[in-house]
This record gives structure tokens, sequence and C-alpha cells, in this order.
């Protein structure tokens, strides 16, 4: 199974292929708003991502969180996957 990280990045690089958009080196330290997705192409990847991985950690959540950089977003994903898992777990 692929990694979360390898599916986000994938996601990211189709987008930009879609939208013939060049991308700069995707590295955690990368912030969004510099990555050359706007604000609607970042909507389209939490979409696609919530259908690959099955997760939207941004309304699965009760807090509001907005990451800044490309590694706060996989983050937030890894931490809905485990928060997942975890879930599924205890409700056995």
């Amino acid at each position: 199974m692929s990694s979360i990280r390898s599916v986000i990045i994938s996601e990211i690089q189709h987008l930009a292929a879609e939208d013939e958009k060049s991308l700069p080196s995707l590295t955690d330290e990368l912030v969004l708003l510099e990555s050359g997705l706007d604000s609607l192409a970042i909507a389209i990847l939490v979409a696609r991502l919530e259908e690959a991985l099955n997760l939207d950690p941004f309304t699965d959540s009760d807090e509001v969180y907005y990451p800044i950089t490309l590694g706060d977003f996989i983050k937030a994903y890894e931490s809905a996957d485990k928060s997942q898992h975890l879930d599924s777990r205890s409700s056995r």
C-alpha cells in the first residue's frame, strides 16, 4: 500500500499536470501558498484525497486547522489516519 505522503505528492503532481503548471520542489518546508496551487486546486486536492484515502482531516476534526506548509498538510492526513485506526480499534 502507498504511504499517505506518496499519495498526496502524486495527487499534487497530477493536479499541476492537468493545469499545465510547473511545481517547485515538494519539500515539507514548502509554503502551500507558494506551491503554485490556488485555493480551488487545494480544494480539489482535498476532495481527491478524501476519495483516495477515505480521510478528510479538515471536516472530521472538531478543531479548525489550516496547514501552512506541505509538511503540515501531510501531517494532518497522517494524524487523521492514526486517529481513524485508533477509533476503529476502540469500537471493537
